[in-house]
């Protein structure tokens, strides 16, 4: 009888389990309140319940239960900004953030954190435990038309830094919820939540989720009937590189009108610096026939060949040194001798010095003599040859470049040096295109108007290339110019005048007076059909007293003998033209 169970043992035997499952019940939830086995603070539960109102404007009340670990402060993250299109933000608004006075908890401030808003809460001591904040704020924007209905979606809990052990969220509405949903994990996340229903008079919609990982968020979504709220999303201008840099009144306005301000102010510099005093071509008539008078071998106007090739483009290329080392042969200051291929096994010419007196060399000719008649170890040779003058001599022809500079101020053709006017210019736009880049990166950084400053890297790189046109000739220099235009025009007709066109030897002065000048102005193969014939012609016309030739060379060969000379000599002297 001891082993079956009677009425009155079977009822005190389910009394006894229902006390065990009681007394179970309590010990459970305590334990939730308990801190891991690393002693981390947590999120022990959130719970927020909002009330939906006119405008789709939620009052918020949440409760959080929070565990401490000695901490006297904690941080409450919202999502306040969501990526909507390429170019617009959705935006949620949280406002009237209030704290519960209860357990010495204040509001210690607030921030915006790339999307999100941060409510910084703290507390005057050290806490451990469980403790109960309790917030209270409006948030806006969370409701939107869609699909026929007015949608409430929001990430209502989410951010902390820790784990959060569960979660709850209520949504109560003055209409019934026609539908309700919910997402947990990242938030994008498409993962449904723990549970989520309507109340029995579906008015309210009640979320919950257990155990979310630092990060993570929990969002909630109501349908409402149309009408319910009359709320609207809230968008804003998302700031992109496309928003940055995009066209718009304002930024087109502002980047025509400092187009205009600083193209307008870059003119008026040029034509009060920049332009040429005097306009060359009104006088180029004028010097038509003019360089062609007088007699001897004084060139036209008395003005060198490397003079003029500064003249016309401003700068003193190797050409111009080219053209003043045929001059100097010329005048006498050396001998050009053509060496015999057939014996050396290559075109090569020797330059030989001439005792002469310097006098009637310009600066720039007596440093440009010097350097090809000093070796590169200091000591005077009487002879070069063009093969070996190489890269040693380019540090000279700097030198000579830099004296046929100053030689045009000297004249008083230009009132600075056009190489430094061009590098001032130049380092001004440089600087100011500099200036423009760093300018729109802060703009594109923080506004939607860096096309503005595109404006100022516009005219910068036109400064740096317009300072290339900036020497400017005085009237003085814009005439000379202008005679040599006329002279130029006569060399490359490749006329000799009627008085010496039948007499060989005069032909052969003026072909070699005028030689130089030919060099400058690239017309050296139209000129020299002026001496095609000469050799035939002049008795003992085989050289000029010049220029040797190899054995069995005369003038015949010459035109083809200069052409490559002096394409020599400037590859020989310099590696580029531009130098």
């Amino acid at each position: 009888m001891s082993g079956i169970a009677t009425p009155g043992r079977l009822r005190k035997t389910l009394v006894a389990v229902l006390a065990g499952v009681l007394a179970v019940g309590p010990a459970a939830s305590a334990s939730a309140a308990v801190p891991n086995a690393s002693g981390e603070q947590r999120v022990v539960k959130d719970e927020v319940a909002l009330t939906v109102g006119a405008h789709g404007t939620a009052k918020v009340r949440e409760t959080i239960t929070y565990w401490f670990t000695g901490s006297d402060r904690l941080e409450r993250r919202f999502v306040t900004r969501q990526h909507h299109s390429v170019t617009q933000d959705r935006v949620y608004r949280i406002a009237n953030v209030t704290v519960g006075a209860a357990d010495g908890f204040t509001l210690a401030g607030r921030s915006r954190d790339g999307d999100s808003t941060v409510i910084r809460i703290r507390n005057g001591r050290k806490l451990t435990g469980a403790h109960t904040i309790t917030l209270q704020y409006d948030v806006s924007g969370i409701v939107a038309p869609a699909g026929g209905l007015e949608e409430l979606r929001w990430p209502a809990v989410g951010g902390w830094p820790v784990r959060l052990d569960e979660a709850r969220v209520t949504v109560d509405a003055d209409a019934m919820i026609r539908n309700v949903n919910c997402f947990a994990g990242p938030i994008e996340s498409v993962i449904g939540c723990t549970q989520y229903y309507t109340n029995h008079t579906h008015t309210q919609g009640v979320y919950d989720q257990q155990t979310m990982l630092p990060g993570e968020h929990l969002t909630v979504v109501a349908g409402l009937p149309p009408g319910t709220t009359g709320g609207k999303p809230i968008y804003e201008r998302r700031h992109t590189a496309a928003t940055a840099f995009s066209v718009n009144a304002v930024t087109a306005g502002a980047l025509l009108g400092l187009l205009v301000l600083l193209a307008g102010g870059f003119l008026v510099l040029y034509l009060l610096r920049g332009r040429d005093v005097r306009v060359v071509g009104k006088k180029a008539a004028e010097g038509d026939q003019a360089p062609v008078a007088g007699a001897g071998f004084e060139p036209p106007d008395g003005v060198r060949p490397g003079q003029i090739g500064t003249l016309i483009d401003e700068q003193a290329d190797v050409i111009d040194v080219t053209a003043t080392i045929v001059d100097l042969a010329v005048r006498g200051y050396l001998l050009i001798e053509e060496e015999d291929r057939a014996v050396t096994g290559r075109t090569d010419w020797a330059l030989r010095r001439l005792d002469r007196p310097d006098d009637e060399l310009l600066t720039y000719e007596r440093i440009l003599r010097d350097a090809l008649f000093t070796a590169p170890d200091g000591t005077p040779r009487e002879s070069v040859k063009l093969s070996e003058l190489g890269g040693a001599f380019a540090t000279q022809l700097a030198r000579v470049r830099s004296a046929m500079y100053a030689d045009v101020v000297e004249q008083g053709w230009f009132a600075r040096r056009p190489d430094t006017t061009r590098s001032r210019w130049t380092v001004a736009g440089l600087v100011l295109t500099v200036l423009g880049i760093a300018g729109t990166a802060a703009l594109a950084f923080t506004t939607d108007f860096a096309l503005a400053g595109l404006a100022v890297i516009i005219a910068g790189a036109a400064m740096a290339y317009g300072g290339q046109y900036m020497p400017a000739k005085t009237a003085q220099g814009s005439t000379v110019l202008a005679h040599m235009i006329g002279f130029r025009a006569f060399l490359e007709r490749g006329e000799i005048p009627a008085s010496t066109a039948d007499a060989p030897r005069q032909r052969i002065a003026l072909f070699s007076r005028f030689l130089p000048y030919a060099v400058v102005f690239g017309v050296v193969p139209r000129w020299a059909e002026t001496v095609k014939d000469a050799g035939e012609q002049a008795e003992r016309a085989d050289n000029l007293y010049w220029y040797e030739g190899p054995a069995e060379w005369d003038l015949t060969n010459f035109a083809e003998s200069v052409r490559v000379f002096t394409l020599a000599t400037s590859g020989s002297i310099s590696q580029s033209r531009g130098l």
